[in-house]
């Protein structure tokens, strides 16, 4: 009986310690239902804890760097960690649902704070001295810290119950384990998928960036959102423990394989992760020659069109050509998430759009980047190689750089000509004289006098 009871022990105690995130090394203070009253609440000093489940995949990546943090605060701030598995009462007076919930614990013990900073052991060890700066000025003060217990806080990024509908924004999309394997998997569009709970503060707090990436992205990547409480099957499928847990599907997926999503939580974090995977699977953007109306219109129809004049055929022959066309390839494909227009023409060919763009006044080859909608352009003035044209784009790009109106607030007429034909210029015949038809002596004399 006492064997078993042993054995028991044993293992219960063996599952304790594998459960655990942080080793009885580490400079994290486990908290307990049984210590934390003592070392937080009834403490002066200050304290920053972490409430977490050892399954929560978010909690497992946060290990290292709360761990760092731990050490260099070290006799300065104290750094704990409460596993809710094994003691959910520390965490319910306030209010923690979500996981990792971390909280700040100052002068007021009463009222912990939520902390929001980044999840790196720099951004946590910056706001811990904050907050023991603003404890030392509170001393200067006369102000002494409270603690007697806490029964109740604000939620912050734990949450609380309830449950906010997520996929609400009109261009999130609601998923389920029965709509799953046909709008996401069976589609060839490109998927970013929020697998959350309802109860979780995080994904309260990703819910108004999720909604208006959704809008941002909406024709290129679609957002979709599941309850993994509810829709278990797909959750369980894709290893789903944490929430939020963000997977991309990339369009032409194989067997439903999924990406994680590891870029930040803000809309312009998400498009932006979004629109690099996105790009990935296009193809470059050509670099078309202006033959007609059509090509220029089409081109200047985007964002912005990047307009290059190449030097004459009879200049650099159809190799010299081509090696800037291959230029301009290249650059156009490491833009070409941008969305822009390309196109080229040769001098003389197009000149109501070179005088238009003020191009040519600095030689050939030459550039102009036009943006029809603001009837603006800007002129390329450095050397026109792949590292000169990809820095002015950038900057272009970042609004910056002088800009011209666009004469007339309009296109220019645009010729219509035969395209290149690939091939090297050639010298115009000149017709050959035959000077046998003339009688060179017939008027010889004639100015004598």
């Amino acid at each position: 009986m006492w064997k078993s009871y042993s054995l028991v022990l044993l293992v219960f105690v063996a599952v304790e310690y594998c459960f655990a995130l942080y080793s009885k090394t580490s400079d994290v203070v486990e908290l307990t239902a049984s210590n934390f009253q003592d070392k937080v609440i009834n403490s002066d000093d200050p304290w920053l804890v972490e409430f977490y489940a050892p399954w929560c995949g978010h909690c497992k990546n946060l290990v290292p760097e709360w761990n760092k943090a731990a050490t260099a605060l070290k006799g300065i701030v104290n750094v704990g960690a409460v596993d809710m598995t094994a003691h959910q009462a520390v965490g319910q007076p306030y209010n923690v649902r979500g996981f990792p919930t971390i909280k700040v614990f100052g002068s007021n013990k009463k009222k912990p704070t939520d902390y929001q900073g980044g999840r790196t052991a720099d951004a946590i060890t910056s706001e811990a001295l904050k907050v023991a700066t603003q404890i030392v000025q509170d001393r200067l003060g006369g102000k002494k810290s409270s603690g007697g217990g806490s029964k109740s806080s604000g939620g912050g990024s734990g949450g609380s119950g309830g449950g906010q509908k997520k996929g609400d924004g009109k261009d999130v999309i609601e998923l389920t384990d029965s709509n799953f394997e046909e709008l996401v998997i069976g589609s060839e569009d490109h998927w970013l998928v929020e697998f959350f709970a309802p109860w979780c503060g995080h994904c309260k707090n990703l819910a108004p960036e999720w909604d208006s990436a959704a809008t941002q992205l909406k024709g290129k990547v679609k957002l979709g959102a599941l309850d993994a409480t509810v829709h278990t099957i797909v959750a369980g499928r894709y290893g789903v423990r944490g929430y939020p847990t963000i997977k991309y599907f990339a369009h032409g997926k194989k067997n439903g394989e999924a990406e994680d999503f590891n870029g930040g939580r803000t809309s312009g974090d998400i498009v932006n992760w979004a629109m690099d995977k996105f790009a990935e699977t296009l193809p470059p953007p050509e670099v078309l020659e202006i033959i007609n109306k059509e090509v220029l219109d089409t081109a200047a129809a985007n964002p912005l069109c990047v307009v290059s004049v190449l030097p004459d055929i009879l200049d650099t022959g159809a190799a010299g050509r081509n090696k800037y066309l291959e230029i301009l390839q290249d650059v156009a494909d490491q833009y070409k998430k941008k969305g822009w227009g390309w196109v080229w023409t040769a001098p003389g060919q197009q000149t109501a759009l070179e005088e238009a763009l003020g191009v040519g006044g600095f030689g050939y080859p030459a550039m102009a980047v036009l943006n029809v909608r603001k009837q603006k352009f800007s002129i390329f003035k450095g050397s026109f190689d792949k590292d000169g044209i990809y820095d002015f784009l950038r900057s272009i790009s970042m609004g910056r750089g002088s800009t011209d109106n666009l004469q007339g607030g309009k296109l220019p007429n645009i010729v219509t000509r035969e395209p290149w034909d690939g091939k090297d210029g050639e010298l115009p015949e000149e017709e050959d004289i035959d000077l046998s038809d003339f009688d060179m002596d017939a008027d010889e004399g004639k100015d004598e006098l």
